[in-house]
């Protein structure tokens, strides 16, 4: 309300409050500016130092080194922090999940790695959920299933039976039959569900499976599947914030250097992402050149943000707290794999990505030249200020937080 004022009449009211509301909106937005980054040396216990460059008001701490292909983070109902480990890039069953314990927050390191499943087949995910009766489950997400076991708190080894509560597609790595992608991630939301990604079969092409490029909503139990959402053709990490569920998504490598986009959803039920019939371009919708469909890409939403192609986007959180630096206040923080092929050196770094703003840079470093120091794959919230995240090139778990 404007105070101490009398309105002659309604009308001249919704006259002014027009004016005024038309006025802000057309203001220039403020727009937050790209930090300054400054070279932090990294000295690992194998001797190998390089620099990572980040803001000159956080530190990077080796927090776990040592490791394979480290993957995806999930914290345990004890506190503890658990691990995937996909051992390397091929199809194989030498995965591990770690827990990751005795940690120290002064020094920015976990004191103890211990394997807590090993053998596994390609593991990319696992996660904890606490039942209505208070039972803790462990969820792991292998290439070719989801299973679950009851958990007991202060466990270093599964203590329950497994149970499979979904099977997926699993031909490896042969293009043949139809490999590609490995890794099916998990998330579970407010509303009992739980989700799970799934990869296509290809770069682009028509799927004969329907379970391909989507993301699943089932039971935690496994029951009542169903597609949630399709045309993804490869969402590495899927995660609530709030009551929204984001995916990183994987474009198609078939359009040249520099299309089509890596993209960022808020998934909505039953939408259509397009893939592999229509592509995301500067977050514009364009058609595929040679695979069609009737519809076209008239009901293909564009993306809620987009990254370079080939930059390989994954892990991402959301920084929002009043006490989060300002750098990344109200900003995701989103992992760029990187392209596989050093020469198109797309990603290898962290970005701040706000929503109809320009990519900032938070941390870079990982790639000089055709040198390769890391590439950053899970990104973990711990509180306002600080985070992990998984370097699955180098085997190592980054601490990174605010200066006190």
């Amino acid at each position: 309300m404007i105070p101490n004022f009398r309105f002659p009449n309604p009308k001249a009211k919704t006259v002014i409050y027009f004016c005024l509301f038309t006025f802000a909106f057309l203001l220039p937005q403020v727009y937050a500016q790209q930090p300054k980054l400054v070279p932090h040396k990294i000295t690992l216990k194998t001797g190998k130092t390089f620099s990572l460059n980040l803001p000159a008001n956080y530190e990077i701490i080796p927090a776990a080194e040592g490791l394979k292909r480290v993957r995806f983070l999930a914290k345990a109902p004890d506190g503890r922090f658990f691990v995937t480990d996909m051992h390397d890039l091929t199809d194989n069953e030498k995965g591990v999940v770690y827990i990751l314990d005795d940690w120290n927050e002064q020094t920015g390191k976990f004191g103890k790695v211990t394997p807590y499943m090993t053998g596994l087949k390609n593991p990319n995910s696992c996660q904890f959920y606490t039942d209505k009766n208070g039972q803790d489950w462990f969820y792991l997400a292998e290439t070719d299933k989801l299973t679950r076991r009851k958990f007991t708190k202060g466990e270093t080894k599964p203590t329950g039976k497994p149970e499979t509560l979904a099977t997926f597609p699993d031909y490896g790595l042969s293009y043949k039959y139809g490999g590609w992608h490995l890794t099916r991630t998990i998330a579970f939301g407010a509303n009992g569900k739980m989700y799970v990604s799934v990869g296509s079969s290809c770069n682009a092409c028509i799927e004969k499976e329907k379970v391909r490029a989507t993301v699943l909503e089932m039971n935690v139990d496994g029951s009542q599947q169903r597609i949630f959402a399709r045309g993804l053709r490869n969402a590495v990490s899927i995660k609530w914030i709030g009551n929204v569920l984001f995916a990183s998504n994987q474009g198609s490598d078939h359009l040249g250097l520099n299309k089509p986009d890596e993209t960022f959803y808020a998934l909505k039920s039953g939408a259509d992402y397009g893939w592999a019939f229509c592509h995301s371009v500067n977050g514009k919708i364009i058609p595929d050149p040679e695979i069609k469909r009737p519809e076209g890409c008239k009901n293909v939403a564009r993306p809620y943000a987009w990254f370079p192609a080939h930059s390989s986007s994954m892990g991402f959180d959301y920084f929002d707290a009043s006490t989060t630096d300002e750098a990344i206040k109200n900003s995701f923080l989103v992992s760029l794999h990187g392209s596989t092929d050093e020469k198109i050196g797309h990603g290898y770094k962290i970005v701040i990505m706000r929503k109809g703003q320009k990519l900032q840079t938070f941390m870079d470093g990982f790639l000089v030249g055709r040198t390769v120091y890391g590439r950053p794959c899970d990104l973990y919230r711990i509180d306002e200020n600080s985070f992990f995240f998984t370097d699955d090139r180098g085997g190592n778990i980054y601490y990174v937080r605010l200066k006190k």
